[in-house]
């Protein structure tokens, strides 16, 4: 049966989003996992995954358009199947017919609904925080039943599948309820809390979502009359009840095991094979809890017996495994082949001498009140010289080039998931001490999954070091939509000629890839120069 594909709410404040392309056309086959689409939301561009198997029979916006949450994008199902009634809010045909001729054969329970409209508070759900989000982890909470709340208080902080986030409170009042303790999960639009005036009686909100779960099992059985019915635990027999019972198929049709992303995340790391999980979430689904509770079994041993050895019959043994990739690795992917096999490439090496620089640093830590890296005097000149040279500070739209009159410096920092890159914003105007510790900051949210969209976001020239690796020359992907990244590789001592004579030295060699589109070799050049001699002597930044 054709299914409506709908616009997600792909971050806590969005409200439309624009479809940047399409990847699949219609009439092509679809399968779950499938990306449909790229969203443009207002903090970044993600991808729109299929949830089901079929043909994509209807595509219900352009690329470039602008649909509001919840609109209709496109629609999915069997190849040749009616599917206009669905875009005209009409039921089903069989459905339509049964109405007709009054052979329904079962009918939903009458409504009974919970006024709440005296009621002055409000619900707080879980936000739907990544595209790939289905639940979320309440890692803390930050205010305590009782408390004040004002709008834009940070009321918990929220796992996900990717990061860790924080949940703003959205109107002012008290925090008269939370529905989980820290270290709990919440499905998307499960409820997490209720915020209103002081001494409201909450608890009717709470019947109204009760009566709302209730509503929706019936019409679940209606709809599947022959379904045994099952008797739901009291909470004092729900331990004993899952003790007890079989180990429910974790295996949907297509051979997909149902898991939470962050269940699946913590299976991968400590090597469990989630098809020997037992799921507790609905439908069987696994959940963190399980995967932390799980004890791989382990065959008994009969009383006295010698336990078994496997021996190998060859010296060595081979052995690979799959490794399932990351939503963060995926994009990283795309992102960098679309640059490398899309951007013309061109590369400028530079030796730079470093001995000067190495005097100033020592210097400058003598008073500085953070520790300054030869890292962060890079990002400093680096920042001067495109102050001077506008022309590398660009960004290729395609069919326009955007010359930025700001210099919000990238950092790359390598994290276990894959690559980040925070932003120095206003690089040029701070400080080498400001930097330093800016730098310091990010790097650690980053390696925490702390950072929010706007701190990895807006770059406009980017530097990648490998430098403390002892990497002596590399070349470096630019960073989309960037046009060009510094390569910054160690500093080594060598021999260097000066005025006809050998003397030893410390030299570093840096590469700028630049996108030919939007810079020349001579624009390149020129920056490459001005950078050189603001390291080489290093007061020359502090002008």
């Amino acid at each position: 049966m054709a299914e409506v594909i709908r616009m997600p709410k792909m971050s806590d404040t969005m409200e439309e989003g624009v479809i940047a392309s399409w990847l699949k056309k219609e009439g092509e086959e679809v399968s779950s996992g499938d990306v449909l689409a790229e969203v443009e939301t207002d903090k970044a561009t993600m991808e729109l995954e299929s949830y089901q198997d079929g043909v994509l029979l209807h595509i219900g916006v352009n690329e470039k358009d602008v649909v509001p949450v919840d609109g209709i994008i496109a629609i999915i199902g069997e190849k040749g199947e009616d599917f206009q009634h669905l875009l005209n809010g009409e039921p089903a045909k069989e459905e339509k017919e049964e109405e007709e001729t009054g052979e329904i054969s079962a009918e939903v329970p009458k409504k009974e609904t919970v006024d709440t409209s005296s009621i002055n508070a409000s619900v707080i759900r879980m936000p739907k925080m990544s595209d790939t989000m289905e639940e979320g982890i309440i890692a803390s909470w930050l205010k305590k039943v009782g408390e004040e709340v004002v709008s834009g208080d940070i009321l918990a902080e929220v796992e996900t599948d990717k990061a860790t986030m924080e949940l703003e409170a959205y109107e002012d009042g008290i925090l008269l309820y939370t529905a989980v303790e820290a270290g709990a999960g919440v499905p998307v639009d499960g409820v997490i809390a209720i915020i209103g005036e002081k001494g409201a009686d909450f608890q009717v909100l709470l019947n109204a979502e009760s009566s709302q779960v209730k509503e929706d099992v019936s019409a679940e059985e209606v709809a599947s009359p022959a379904a045994p019915a099952v008797s739901e635990p009291t909470p004092a027999a729900s331990s004993a009840s899952q003790q007890s019972k079989p180990v429910v198929s974790t295996a949907s049709s297509n051979g997909r095991i149902k898991a939470s992303p962050l269940a699946k995340k913590i299976a991968s790391e400590k090597g469990i094979d989630l098809s020997e999980v037992s799921g507790s979430g609905d439908g069987g689904r696994i959940i963190k809890r399980d995967v932390e509770q799980f004890t791989p079994s382990q065959t008994p041993k009969a009383d006295g017996a010698t336990p078994s050895i496997s021996i190998p019959t060859v010296v060595g043994e081979e052995r690979s495994e799959k490794v399932e990739l990351s939503q963060m690795r995926k994009v990283i992917a795309k992102r960098l082949a679309d640059s490398k096999f899309t951007a013309p490439h061109f590369y400028l090496t530079m030796e730079i001498n470093m001995d000067k620089a190495i005097e100033a640093r020592k210097s400058m830590n003598e008073i500085a009140p953070v520790k300054i890296s030869f890292n962060d005097m890079v990002v400093k000149a680096a920042a001067a010289a495109l102050r001077q040279h506008p022309d590398v500070n660009v960004s290729w739209m395609g069919d326009h080039m955007v010359k930025h009159h700001h210099i919000h410096m990238g950092i790359a920092v390598a994290i276990p998931d894959g690559l980040i890159v925070p932003v120095v914003r206003f690089a040029d105007n701070k400080s080498l001490s400001h930097i330093s510790a800016e730098i310091k900051e990010l790097a650690q949210k980053a390696k925490d999954k702390k950072l929010q969209p706007e701190e990895f976001s807006g770059n406009t020239f980017t530097i990648s070091n490998l430098g403390m690796f002892g990497i002596e020359e590399f070349t470096a992907i630019i960073n989309p939509p960037d046009a060009c990244i510094l390569a910054v590789s160690g500093i080594k001592e060598t021999v260097i000629v000066k005025d006809g004579e050998m003397k030893p030295g410390n030299v570093m060699k840096v590469t700028l890839s630049c996108d030919h589109r939007a810079v020349d070799g001579a624009v390149g050049s020129a920056f490459l120069k001005t950078f050189k001699g603001l390291l080489e002597d290093p007061v020359r930044i502090l002008i």
